[in-house]
């Protein structure tokens, strides 16, 4: 970062020294309490300027005002007293902890002031702060300035109190290009003619709010005609040409507006909705009070031509946002260290929210494939707690993963379940209503939960919140004593025991307990029983058991629950939404297979029986033959999330195995897959309508077998439908969008060096943001090398800056293009550093899981990170090696034994 000089400017020579035991956040000396500021922005040149006016408050002498500010040029600054200019003596910009140190002659006594500030700065480069976003339309570039501000980013547009515990009135007025749109928060209260052909447009004060909730969008942009909905103005800001795209996402808002103030029991806290698409955006979307930014491709959608899953990530998004303006905007964390409570929540009310929406769609259900990913990432030794200290603003980006938002949303979910909706929505409303226009802590809530409930939230969820990790339960059904009188078989006893479950065992592994709701159902005779047990404290002198779950440590608690002798079978986690795995003993492991199959276990229950038996044998605690048998007892499954999981097994052992056993993979992938397409069918059989997920699980089963099983006829087929829909004609022109992308993929995997070609211009001119996003990605899964080779140098020359990070991703996931793409990674790894946004390195470095094809190349890859550690993000990059390693393991002790165990299977 500069430190610029002038007369009256910050300069280099005062640079400040930091105590770096001081703490990162500001003295709460001076608050404030109100902005008004003005931006000028020069989008051709990539610069602006800009004036404010802070109200703020002393509470306590101070002889310098200090404010967060970087890579700004702060050129003069003045302070006002009840009338009374006091100058500054001097104005110091330190880098490195990003603040302005203006200096007085004499203290500030406590009382009301105002500070003036005139500053300028850059468009940032890096989709962060103030930034310019390009649009192309007739083969001509348009520009648009926006900000994204969270976590401390606003510091980058003006000088602030730039935490989220220093709530202020915001008033914005944007000095803009004719025939610009301006947008900000609130609604427009004046615009003005100014020099220079300019306007300055004028914005309502906003309600208290944290300063990275502030946003102001500016360019050639068009919006949609207002509705209304329980009297809020809601628009769709788009780039021109998109309009004929917006009706799904109004819809949506639409009904989340409606379904949040209710849930809530509080009208939405602004004063209009503007939901805004972005061209380039480094994350998916941005919770802005009143002007909710977003990629295009997740509000920007034809619902005729979009599949399921597409429509379903559209509406996810929005509906989290727009919680948000709840739970986030109108009642806010007071450090970074809650921002789980957030994006938690948010996520579990976007899943409520949807449900509610499209009930066909069964979101809850399909939540357990993002669980399960949580899930992944929580077993291994590199975790975290869901809520952890941050001292440096820095630490709070590595808190945007899937801890904070799967895991969060299924612990709350599981909160809910146990205490039911009603008395949980009753806990959150309390909450809110007691901490409107200020911001709370994670105790907070539970408080506000216990007082409505009666219930000891606070110790059980602090065993959730504040400890990585989650327990295995072992659940060993054995013959009990016989009852009174001999006609009776004698009774069961189902013993539960947890212990903490990690995918590679370690001596110093950990002793976490848990308090776990545990529900069992059981089959006996022809009636489905439940039991509850709530597991708490260690049991002290238990005997191990016999089924001992995966991972190490010792025993951390036990109960055992009563069965009746004619018990034929018992689930742990019935109903599904415990946050924990099981492993049974082989026998009750064994009898499960049969309701597993037939279905007498809900959607949920099986999903995770199967999720926890891949687990087990990934961990190496269960052997491979667990696994085989359980997708041998899905043969007659109908659920598409249940067969997606399945296909990614499948595609795992694909990846890892070699020569004979490769072969025995895709021989058993065809023989488990290919009856079930036959059994499903390309489309839907003439008259007949599909069930809800059926077109899902289509596309699932055309893509695995047209890929990892490498089905001749599928792989023809599928080449032959995508020729024909690129051509608008046959089968192809009204081709199912929920089996497209399978097509697209298939065709690409097979595809040459010329196919290549037609992917790209497919790319360049799509119909619409799903689109283009679907062939980008389809270039990822060419097998040809000359195409590998191409497709890596797009990712550093013509791809957004937002989705190159995850094309690269998918190379590195590739089977074919793994080892390439990470030589390349290699070499080009500073190029990638200086131009891909930050946020989104440690997510492209998921890829590297998949880099477990020798133990040589899974040294090289530890050993480059260990010499070049990320500056942000490198839990998340510790996670992704451990798995890799997770995953060598796997391929060393198992992937021999494929072709013996599968064949004939």
């Amino acid at each position: 970062m500069d430190n610029r000089e002038s007369s009256d400017t910050a300069t280099g020579a005062n640079k400040i020294t930091q105590n770096p035991q001081s703490s990162y956040r500001l003295a709460k000396t001076v608050v404030p309490r109100r902005y008004e500021i003005t931006i000028t922005p020069d989008i051709a040149s990539g610069s602006f300027s800009g004036t404010e006016q802070i109200e703020f408050t002393v509470l306590e002498p101070v002889t310098e005002l200090v404010l967060n500010a970087a890579e700004l040029e702060i050129s003069n600054a003045r302070i006002h007293e009840r009338g009374v200019h006091i100058a500054p003596s001097q104005i110091d910009m330190d880098a490195e902890w990003e603040r302005v140190h203006i200096h007085l002659n004499e203290p500030l006594d406590a009382g009301s002031l105002t500070l003036e500030l005139d500053f300028s700065g850059s468009l940032d480069q890096k989709l962060r702060g103030f930034y310019k976003s390009v649009y192309h339309r007739d083969g001509v570039a348009h520009a648009v300035a926006v900000t994204q501000f969270e976590a401390t980013d606003a510091r980058r547009a003006f000088p602030c109190w730039d935490e989220p515990d220093m709530k202020a009135v915001f008033s914005i007025r944007l000095a803009v290009e004719e025939g610009h749109l301006a947008i900000s928060n609130t609604p427009i209260a004046e615009e003005l003619p100014v020099e220079q052909g300019r306007r300055l447009v004028r914005f309502e004060d906003t309600i208290p709010m944290s300063t990275y909730l502030v946003a102001f969008v500016i360019g050639p942009l068009e919006t949609t005609a207002p509705v209304e909905v329980d009297g809020v103005q809601v628009r769709i800001v788009h780039a021109p040409g998109q309009g004929h795209l917006t009706s799904f996402a109004l819809e949506v808002c639409s009904h989340a507006l409606s379904f949040f103030s209710d849930y809530f029991a509080i009208p939405y806290p602004g004063r209009k909705l503007d939901l805004i698409a972005l061209p380039d955006f480094a994350f998916g979307a941005m919770e802005n009070l009143g002007a909710v930014t977003f990629r295009e491709s997740l509000l920007i959608i034809d619902p005729e031509s979009a599949s399921r899953l597409e429509l379903e990530r559209v509406a996810d998004v929005i509906s989290h946002e727009i919680a948000h303006m709840w739970f986030g905007d109108l009642v806010t964390m007071k450090w970074w260290n809650g921002i789980w409570l957030n994006e938690a929540f948010a996520t579990f009310m976007e899943l409520a929210c949807v449900d509610h929406f499209r009930p066909e769609w069964e979101r809850w259900t399909s939540f357990g494939l993002s669980r399960e990913a949580a899930m992944s990432t929580d077993g291994l030794a590199s975790t975290r707690p869901i809520e952890f200290p941050v001292a440096h603003p820095r630490e709070a980006e590595g808190m945007f993963d899937i801890l904070t938002y799967e895991k969060g949303a299924s612990v709350l979910r599981m909160l809910e379940q146990y205490l039911g909706a009603a008395r949980f929505r009753e806990g959150i409303r309390a909450y809110l209503a007691k901490h409107l226009y200020a911001n709370a802590e994670t105790t907070d809530l539970w408080d506000a939960l216990e007082e409505s409930t009666g219930e000891p939230i606070r110790a059980t969820m602090d065993s959730w919140i504040f400890q990585g990790g989650y327990p295995v339960i072992s659940a060993t059904l054995r013959a009990g004593g016989s009852e009174s009188g001999a006609s009776e078989p004698p009774s069961l006893r189902l013993a539960l025991e947890q212990q903490p479950f990690r995918y590679r065992k370690s001596p110093d592994a950990s002793d976490a307990t848990w308090i776990v709701p545990i529900v069992v159902s059981a089959r006996v005779g022809d009636e489905t029983v439940t039991r509850k047990e709530l597991l708490e404290q260690p049991a002290k002198g238990i005997a191990t058991s016999d089924a001992r779950g995966p991972g190490a440590g010792p025993i951390t608690g036990r109960v055992v629950v009563d069965l009746p002798g004619s018990t034929q079978w018992a689930f742990v986690n019935a109903g599904g939404w415990g946050f924990y795995r099981v492993a049974y003993d082989a026998n009750s492991r064994e009898k499960l297979l049969d309701p597993f199959s037939s279905k007498r276990l809900n959607t949920l229950e099986r999903f995770n029986f199967t999720a926890d038996s891949w687990a087990n044998v990934l961990c190496g605690e269960s052997p491979l033959e667990e696994i085989i048998a359980v997708l041998n007892a899905a043969r007659d499954e109908n659920d598409h999330n249940i067969w997606t999981f399945i296909t990614g097994i499948l595609g795992f052992w694909d990846h890892v195995a070699r020569g004979d056993q490769h072969d025995a993979v895709r021989e058993f992938s065809r023989s488990l897959l290919r009856p079930q397409l036959e059994r499903f069918g390309w489309d839907a059989s003439p008259g007949q309508e599909d069930l809800e997920g059926t077109p899902i699980l289509r596309g699932r089963l055309i893509e695995a077998l047209g890929t990892t099983g490498d089905d001749e006829e599928v792989r023809a087929h599928a080449i032959s439908l995508h020729g024909e829909f690129l051509q608008g004609r046959g089968r192809g022109a009204s081709l199912d969008p929920n089996i497209l992308s399978a097509v697209v993929c298939v065709a690409a995997t097979w595809g040459t060096p010329d196919d290549l070609d037609t992917f790209l211009d497919r790319y360049r001119h799509p119909r619409d943001p799903q689109e283009e996003l679907r062939y980008l990605y389809a270039m990822a899964c060419f097998r040809d090398a000359t195409a590998i080779d191409r497709v890596l140098d797009l990712a550093l020359s013509e791809v957004r800056t937002q989705n190159a990070p995850f094309l690269l991703r998918q190379l590195l996931a590739s089977r074919n293009a793994c080892e390439t793409a990470w030589v390349f990674l290699k070499e080009h790894w500073d190029e990638i550093l200086s131009r891909f946004p930050d946020n989104t390195i440690p997510r492209m470095l998921d890829g590297v899981r998949s880099l477990c094809t020798s133990s040589d190349l899974v040294e090289d890859v530890i050993t480059f990170f260990d010499a070049h550690p990320l500056k942000s993000g490198q839990r998340t990059l510790d996670q992704s090696l451990e798995r890799l390693c997770v995953n060598l393991s796997f391929a060393q002790r198992e992937a021999h034994r494929f072709r013996d165990l599968l064949q004939g299977q």
